[in-house]
């Protein structure tokens, strides 16, 4: 459970940043060189090289060198992480807030027949 809780955090981390977000976005489409990624961005070629890296690290891009062009894909399968928590949490609030209801339709009921 704590290397599940450790990814998640690692994933959500790397969501928390818009440029990253921006970067999977466009990744989202296809592969992409890190130049063609790093274009739109006004920084540094280092400092946007991190915001690679960390994407990297936490397992939601692959990069691969052919040449001199280093390409990044999205690891789709990394998401699914993320999707499968937030399932979990939908279903729980789901239940939570389907109890409330019924709790107030109970009430109002019970107030009606008094």
């Amino acid at each position: 459970m704590e290397n599940y809780s450790t990814q998640l955090n690692d994933i959500f981390q790397a969501l928390a940043d818009p440029t990253r977000r921006a970067v999977l976005s466009r990744l989202g489409k296809g592969p992409a060189s890190i130049s063609d990624l790093a274009d739109p961005f006004d920084m540094a070629l280092p400092s946007f090289l991190k915001h690679i890296h960390f994407l990297e690290s936490s397992g939601l891009i692959q990069t691969r060198k052919q040449g001199r062009v280093r390409t990044c894909v999205i690891k789709k399968e990394r998401l699914a992480a993320v999707d499968a928590w937030l399932s979990e949490q939908r279903a729980l609030w789901e239940d939570r807030t389907d109890r409330l209801e019924q709790f107030v339709t109970d009430a109002d009921k019970k107030e009606r027949q008094e």
